[in-house]
């Protein structure tokens, strides 16, 4: 028996298993999470093409090695520090658009609400729902083309500022007298925040995604290419067809039905329902019994 035991000693102590700690399962679960994102991130941008080129580039240095190209070696070890720094200039915007998506990640406040004796708003009223979802279609039927921006968490001012101050409530009116041809305010996006339209003829990014159909035009590229930069909701008719598309987080709904785009635009205003809130300083759910009833 002592020999077996001196003989696991020296020769098979790796087969032992280490000792697992409550925080070696969070560390290991917050490294899985930023890996996770950080490839979801490559995938969806232009870093997946520079993945596949650093791939390819690695290969021919594999080969090197295995010849001994030596000239070839230190070339790639001269070049591999200025690589980097020219990557992050580069990819600047979508590293930077990476950081603000991370950055908008409610982690622990949508599991908690730590002043919860405050009912929650919604971004815009049911009016003002009602009221774009009829501007747009009815713009639609005419074939009149319009960009509306609708701002949700992320500041649009630095946008707002490029248009032309309005200030006035949401309405259906408006927004068809704004858009009309040969208006002085049609050309451009408007920007709603909350229940008013804020400003209009504002200037937008436009989209470099190369997935996007070559028959879109401008004003579909402006609608994704805000989406991409901030959280905003983009809501675009199109001056060819009449169709009615919806921006969001850099993806493009085409052609809706009015109650497909009143049931995005339901989701937008981020209604909290009570029975879903509590306090976490009293350590004890809200009365359902008595949100039910009011």
């Amino acid at each position: 028996m002592e020999f077996l035991t001196t003989f696991y000693e020296n020769n098979l102590y790796w087969l032992s298993m280490p000792s697992i700690t409550v925080i070696d399962i969070v560390e290991i679960a917050i490294l899985a999470f930023f890996v996770y994102q950080i490839l979801l991130w490559i995938k969806n941008s232009k870093a997946w093409f520079l993945l596949k080129g650093i791939i390819i580039i690695l290969v021919f240095v594999m080969i090197a090695v295995v010849f001994e190209m030596n000239t070839i070696l230190w070339i790639f070890k001269s070049i591999v520090s200025i690589g980097i720094t020219a990557v992050v200039i580069v990819f600047q915007p979508e590293l930077r658009r990476a950081l603000e998506q991370l950055g908008r990640k409610k982690f622990l406040f949508n599991w908690f609400a730590f002043d919860s004796s405050k009912n929650a708003e919604e971004r815009f009223s049911d009016k003002t729902v009602n009221e774009i979802v009829k501007a747009s279609f009815d713009m639609g039927k005419v074939k009149t083309g319009a960009l509306i921006v609708i701002e949700r968490e992320l500041s649009l001012a630095e946008y707002e500022r490029t248009g032309i101050e309005v200030d006035a409530l949401v309405s259906s009116q408006l927004l068809i007298n704004i858009f009309e041809h040969n208006t002085p305010l049609h050309d451009g996006a408007v920007i709603i925040r909350g229940n008013r339209i804020v400003s209009a003829t504002c200037y937008l990014p436009l989209s470099d995604n190369m997935e996007l159909s070559k028959a879109l035009g401008t004003r579909h590229r402006a609608g994704v290419g805000i989406s991409e930069v901030t959280d905003s909701m983009t809501i675009i008719v199109s001056e060819e067809t009449g169709r009615v598309s919806v921006a969001n987080s850099g993806k493009l709904y085409v052609n809706l039905e009015p109650n497909e785009l009143k049931e995005m635009l339901q989701k937008a205003q981020d209604k909290v329902s009570e029975d879903k809130k509590f306090k976490l300083w009293k350590g004890r759910l809200k009365n359902h019994e008595k949100v039910d009833n009011k």
